[in-house]
């Protein structure tokens, strides 16, 4: 094609696209957002016009932020300025009429649900593509104990006779490990658990009354006070109040509406009452093949006064009544002990959370025998200093600081050696720091070489007043 020919096709193009700005300009119906953002208590006040966003990657003009103006940053490492919106939510970035910019969106309003996260997410460059199975986090989270409930599901199959053996067989979805050599109790493959063709009632019974009811990774929540969350990678780093009301900027989302974030937030700083938007709520029953909410708390029960001190809520919320537990236990949050590995998986399949356990109470306190272990923080880019840094305690970790070894040999970057015999833990969600007591020295009765934590939960129960 002549280049003069070309000339005339792109000047084409662009007088379209002028002409399509606008009359989108003048169409008056984008302009109720802008409005609606000036007329917000303390807001910047915008001009209520078409002003593109062209963000640095991607060099690519953008009219999300006509309507969403306000709307915040979703994370430092994910500005607007820098990556803009489309690249994770898809959509018409050029149409200022909401059918048509959200007609193509990936995942509706959430980009990281399982269904499109390999897409989103899971970009090469962003939580995908990388040599280092670690940091592909969508992949890892596909195949973790999270997503597939390939142990909770052989435990009913096996108990109601669908399987001759505890060994996980099915998945919420087929999943399959192409790495070698494979961890000690992981598992080559799952396949999808079957549902209205299933071979035995109690697929399809677990499919209608446990998978399709807004319990797992993959399912919608129920639109009920506490249980308010997200799917996929939302589910945990989107922080949902328990009442489910946006709090934040954009004037597009309603105030009154349950079942939204309450902002436009990434978090890896996750609360304990966000684990709980799905954990410790209830009980399953194996005989009625259901879930059974807890009486003493939302829905079921009065949602608590906000006059109720915050430690008695976790007293309330963070374990059920008939659980016994220790101070560390309610004072720290769950993130604190609970490692990436364990909740996001480490890229293998596992049919049982014992195979993937990565921190007991002896991998912070130690034994009779012998305090924690612990390795010396080498790499700048390493697991530990880049976790630190994503949860933003640079201040807390340097090269050259010792932290200690979980169970599986990975760093626990937020626990680390002082002196020889002392070790000093940071809250990953609130910064405070804490004294780590060891057994070593102590008058501990328990056999160091079976010093696990229900043996430990014998004698330091907490009192729940």
């Amino acid at each position: 094609m002549s280049k003069s020919r070309w000339v005339c096709l792109a000047g084409l193009a662009l007088l379209l696209s002028t002409a399509a700005v606008y009359w989108q300009e003048a169409d008056p119906a984008w302009q109720v957002w802008p409005t609606n953002h000036n007329a917000q208590p303390g807001a910047t006040s915008v001009p209520v016009h078409v002003q593109a966003l062209v963000p640095t990657q991607t060099g690519k003009a953008e009219l999300c932020v006509v309507c969403h103006v306000g709307i915040e940053d979703i994370s430092p490492s994910h500005s607007a300025q820098a990556i803009g919106c489309a690249v994770c939510h898809g959509g018409e970035p050029l149409a200022l009429d909401a059918d048509i910019a959200h007609a193509t969106l990936r995942g509706g309003r959430n980009p990281s649900d399982p269904s499109v996260a390999a897409l989103s997410c899971g970009q090469a460059g962003c939580h995908g593509g990388y040599a280092n199975e670690e940091q592909n986090h969508v992949d890892r989270v596909a195949k973790s104990l999270m997503a597939t409930y390939a142990g909770g599901i052989a435990l009913v199959r096996f108990t109601f006779g669908a399987q001759s053996s505890l060994t996980a067989q099915y998945g919420v979805s087929a999943q399959k490990d192409l790495g070698q050599p494979l961890p000690v109790g992981a598992l080559t493959s799952l396949e999808q658990l079957p549902a209205s063709d299933a071979l035995h009632l109690v697929d399809q019974r677990l499919q209608a009354n446990c998978l399709s009811s807004g319990c797992h990774l993959s399912s919608p929540p129920w639109p009920q006070p506490y249980y308010y969350r997200s799917t996929g990678c939302a589910a945990c780093h989107v922080y949902y109040g328990n009442d489910g009301l946006y709090r934040g900027s954009d004037p597009t989302v309603p105030r009154d509406q349950p079942g939204h974030g309450q902002a436009h937030r990434l978090t890896t700083a996750i609360p304990f009452c966000q684990c709980n938007h799905c954990h410790n709520r209830g009980n399953y029953s194996l005989k009625q093949m259901a879930f059974l909410p807890r009486e003493d708390l939302p829905p079921v029960a009065p949602t608590p006064t906000t006059l109720v001190a915050a430690e008695v809520h976790r007293w309330r919320e963070c374990y059920q009544p008939i659980g016994d537990v220790t101070k560390c236990e309610i004072e720290l949050d769950c993130i604190d002990c609970h490692t990436s590995a364990e909740t996001m998986g480490d890229g293998h399949i596992y049919g049982n959370k014992h195979d993937l356990l990565d921190v007991q109470c002896r991998t912070c306190h130690g034994t009779l025998t012998a305090p924690p272990s612990v390795a010396t923080v080498q790499d700048p880019d390493g697991l530990a200093l880049r976790q630190a840094r994503l949860n933003g305690r640079t201040d807390f970790l340097s090269l050259g600081d010792k932290v200690l070894l979980t169970g599986r040999g990975g760093p626990l970057w937020s626990v680390k050696q002082t002196a020889a015999t002392e070790f000093v833990q940071v809250g990953k969600v609130t910064g405070k720091t804490y004294s780590v007591p060891l057994v070593l020295g102590s008058e501990c009765l328990q056999d160091g070489r079976t010093q696990k934590s229900e043996y430990c939960h014998q004698c330091h129960v907490a009192d729940r007043g």
